[in-house]
């Protein structure tokens, strides 16, 4: 914005006057924000902002007052970007509207994610802007549907590359056997001179090479030039202005030799078709490498079920998936994929959940259970009630999640974006001083010598793998990940994963089963044992804590029947108090007897004891008296000890957080050689605790179940939710693992790890190639050894430039997880 433009919010959360008021000061407080007019009837704001960074400051600061901006998110198509300065205009150009916040253009996906303000800007203001400088645009697909139509048209395209490059190569290849031939071949020299005549010989290569540009390389010219005249040429540029030099030197060789000197009388008709050729086959390489780096999403797409048998009055009819609703009862036949997330109302059998879980193990399904849509039914019949459809199911959301992943920016895309925008008018700079040096210091034939490394340099240079570098690793390692069970809900996740040093659990059901089992049960002088665990399972009936599940399985063994209870009380962080049969039962940690000014006695000993055997111990007190202590063990996972040993291996510090006694949690430590240990945390103490760890600059990630671990996920440098294979709409995370085990964690670290090397190696190859191989085209060679690389060289090397990066980036695909799922 290059003057003040009034732009309309829509802010959330206002409901008085105080809110109007407030809201305005806010706004009036925000640099390079005037005119605020805040209405509460419509719930908007309307102000004045001189720049986009102002309304993004005025956003941040209703954010921080609490009444937030409406925002939206929307993905574009993107046509027509051929390389890395395409996607900082197509950035730029989307970037400098109103009401944008936040762009994200993906050159391998060809795709721009945009953040808005709504009511600020359109998406068709958004598809104009992208247009109007030569990038058409137009809305993406949802729920897969973006991947499939891209995997389409990538798909078209290669095959339209394909011919095109057929074609061009053979025409090209007459050219080339006439011009080369004469050059490497004894005696083809004479051989056309004296048949065919050289002039003729030059007329056959210029109607050749006119079809070829003319024909499958137009594609360069009217892309090329006018993104030239606009003042932002692009890779087509390079090509067009390369190529057509050639020609145009050639054209006056042929038809008007006299203007030439007889000593640079050349042409080079074969240089222009044959580099037309290279790039086309580079192209098509590249159109379907790129088809490969969504290979995960189609393949996540596939799972979705196109049909359901849906019964109407008892009777199967075949629906599109797309009318599911909530509630309609779908018939699941034997070895059916299921069509969305439901409930079994009727039948009995086993469940293949691996494409979503990772779990190789068929999972047992009765009435009641619930099942996830994409999933394989086994050889029995089922019939569920559909609870989620459309993009409300977990296969949908996991799409979702891996396409937002697939089209992040990480930050280290900042800096190639920042060179790659002026990258391309360096270029044609560096090749008008090339010929200009040629002209003026080379030697005789300066002016064909001048040319052949003009043209060099234009096609030898390759934005392409600049552009190619972040984006195809991104996507390639994200899916793959997805494949392992690991979802990267934000794509900066990805790179900030790989520079964790530290990583803190919780423990309860993270790394231990979350299923407790009473296993002791020492009880005072004076006090029956089954009568203290009839009171004991009372109390704890009214509360969902594994604990106390495990106190009530304990009871129901023994067939001990519950009392009467009232007065009941959950003390968080403490414990449970009622009154049960007129006596007052306390059931919880040793803080809570300290807390209620109950002595201990002998029973204290007792619990130490437990606690040293990892047990976690509890107290119940009856009357102000201790009656028992209770042990109870939660089994460790089968997989902890080997992905704790793992992630230490990596040369990572593995903590444990947990609400246990110190003794219980030191003796889970000593088992499986975690490094630090802080227990006794209240649940509101994980934050302050995650401080306490990462002090120094430490980077930690923190893994723990999603819901009662949400504050510590959200406050990690990198929270990961360890779910249960449906539980993936997680907020307060930035990874969510699939499985329920922490085999997920070293699988993330690793494929992390993997793909932030592979884009590395892109980023030093793409930097590299035209560090280097830039200079050799413009002739710094030349001098010491007489080498001058020719332009047909340039164009493949050039083509096979951007074929590494993405052969590479397609290397994360054979990635292996390090540690398996467990049976």
């Amino acid at each position: 914005m290059t003057q003040s433009q009034s732009i309309s919010l829509a802010v959330e959360g206002m409901s008085c006057a105080s809110c109007v008021g407030r809201v305005d000061k806010g706004l009036q407080d925000v640099p390079g924000v005037s005119d605020v007019s805040v209405n509460l009837a419509s719930e908007s704001a309307r102000i004045s902002v001189q720049s986009p960074e102002n309304l993004r400051a005025a956003v941040a600061r209703l954010a921080e007052l609490g009444y937030p901006a409406r925002e939206a998110k929307v993905t574009l198509s993107i046509e027509s970007m051929s390389c890395a300065s395409c996607v900082g205009r197509v950035d730029h150009a989307i970037a400098a509207l109103p009401g944008v916040l936040d762009v994200s253009v993906n050159l391998a996906a060809e795709t721009a994610t945009v953040r808005y303000a709504e009511g600020a800007v359109t998406v068709q203001e958004m598809i104009a802007a992208s247009t109007a400088i030569g990038y058409p645009a137009k809305p993406a697909g949802e729920g897969g549907t973006a991947a499939q139509d891209q995997s389409d048209r990538k798909d078209a395209e290669a095959r339209a590359i394909a011919k095109n490059a057929l074609i061009a190569g053979i025409l090209a290849l007459p050219v080339f056997a006439l011009e080369m031939g004469a050059h490497l071949i004894p005696g083809m020299h004479m051989l056309i001179g004296n048949t065919i005549g050289h002039q003729t010989s030059w007329l056959i290569q210029f109607v050749l090479t006119t079809a070829v540009l003319a024909g499958p390389g137009r594609v360069f010219y009217t892309k090329g030039f006018p993104a030239l005249l606009r003042g932002a040429p692009d890779m087509n540029s390079l090509v067009a202005v390369g190529t057509g030099a050639a020609y145009l030197y050639s054209l006056v060789a042929t038809f008007a030799p006299a203007l030439l000197p007889d000593a640079v009388r050349a042409v080079y008709f074969e240089a222009a078709a044959v580099i037309v050729v290279l790039i086309l086959i580079g192209r098509f390489l590249e159109a379907r490498a790129k088809g490969r780096t969504g290979a995960a999403i189609k393949r996540l797409v596939g799972l979705q079920v196109k049909t359901a048998s849906v019964l109407v009055d008892g009777a199967p009819q075949d629906v599109p998936t797309e009318a599911l609703q909530v509630g309609d009862l779908i018939l699941v036949r034997p070895g059916e994929r299921i069509a969305a997330d439901g409930e079994i109302t009727e039948g009995h059998g086993h469940i293949d959940e691996s494409m979503i879980t990772g779990e190789p193990v068929p999972v047992e399904k009765t009435v009641g259970d619930p099942v996830t849509g994409g999933t394989v039914n086994g050889p029995s019949a089922l019939t569920v009630r559909a609870t989620k459809v459309g993009k409300d199911t977990v296969l949908a959301q996991i799409i979702r999640m891996v396409e937002d992943a697939q089209g992040a920016k990480l930050p280290i895309q900042g800096l190639v974006d920042r060179i790659t925008l002026w990258f391309v008018p360096a270029v044609m700079s560096v090749a008008a001083l090339t010929v200009l040096i040629w002209l003026v210091f080379g030697p005789d034939p300066a002016l064909t010598l001048a040319l052949v490394a003009g043209v060099s340099v234009l096609i030898i240079a390759c934005p392409c793998a600049m552009g190619l570098a972040t984006p195809t690793s991104i996507m390639v390692g994200t899916g793959r990940a997805a494949d392992m069970g690991v979802l990267f809900r934000k794509g900066d996740a990805l790179q900030a994963l790989s520079g964790v040093s530290i990583v803190a659990m919780d423990k309860t059901g993270t790394v231990t089963e979350g299923r407790p089992e009473l296993t002791d049960l020492e009880v005072a002088d004076g006090f029956d044992a089954d009568d203290v665990l009839r009171l004991t399972a009372t109390v704890e009936s009214r509360s969902e804590h594994p604990i106390a599940q495990a106190i009530l399985r304990a009871a129901d063994a023994k067939s001990l029947a519950r009392a009467e209870m009232t007065d009941f009380r959950s003390i968080t962080g403490y414990g449970v108090q009622a009154v049960v049969d007129g006596r007052t039962v306390l059931v919880g940690a040793d803080r809570l007897l300290t807390r209620e000014g109950v002595a201990f006695g002998p029973l204290r000993g007792r619990e130490t004891a437990l606690a040293a055997q990892g047990r976690t111990a509890l107290y119940v007190a009856v009357d102000g008296v201790a009656a028992a202590v209770i042990g109870v063990a939660d089994p460790i996972k089968p997989s902890s000890r080997a992905a704790i040993a793992a992630l230490k291996s990596r040369g990572l510090e593995v903590a444990m957080i947990t609400g246990d006694k110190q003794e219980t949690a030191d003796a889970i430590a000593r088992e499986l050689g975690i490094d630090h240990v802080v227990a006794g945390v209240l649940p509101d103490g994980k934050v302050q605790t995650i401080d306490q760890l990462r002090s120094g600059g430490k980077a930690l990630a923190f893994v723990g179940d999603g819901i009662n671990d949400a504050p510590a996920l959200a406050h990690a440098d990198i929270g990961i939710a360890i779910g249960t294979g449906t539980d993936v709409a997680i907020e307060s995370a930035d990874v969510v693992l699939m499985s329920g085990d922490l085999g997920g964690v070293v699988n993330a670290i690793d494929i992390s790890a993997h793909t932030m090397r592979n884009i590395r190696q892109n980023l030093f190859w793409a930097f590299g190639y035209n560090t280097a191989l830039i200079p050799v085209a413009a002739g710094v060679l030349y001098p010491a050894l007489g080498v001058l690389l020719s332009p047909v060289l340039a164009a493949g090397a050039m083509a096979l430039s951007s074929v590494f990066v993405l052969t590479n980036a397609l290397r994360l695909r054979r990635v292996r997880p390090v540690m398996e799922a467990r049976p």
